[in-house]
């Protein structure tokens, strides 16, 4: 989950398949709640999962959902993958 909620921090947008998109859904929406309270234990929280440099984008990420209560990421299906069937969607966050 982490991997996937560090790209998705990064890129904003990644393609994955469904199920690991509902599964990353929660886990990067509580991330950018405690992001936006900034205070210390917000970010020594997020410090035991990433590095400094995801950290500070987190941190911009949080500040533009300010007046926003939840539902910062998007979940679009785009169809089965060619090779196994898999279905894959993009997951990005609402700007």
């Amino acid at each position: 989950m982490r991997s996937l909620a560090e790209n998705l921090f990064l890129k904003e947008k990644i393609i994955t398949t469904e199920v690991k998109a509902k599964e990353m859904r929660p886990f990067v929406e509580r991330l950018i709640e405690k992001a936006k309270i900034e205070d210390l234990a917000a970010k020594r929280h997020l410090a035991r999962f990433f590095k400094k440099d995801i950290v500070k984008k987190i941190s911009e990420i949080s500040k533009r959902y300010k007046g926003r209560r939840g539902g910062y990421t998007r979940i679009v299906k785009l169809g089965p993958r060619k090779s196994n069937g898999a279905k894959m969607v993009q997951i990005e966050l609402i700007k």
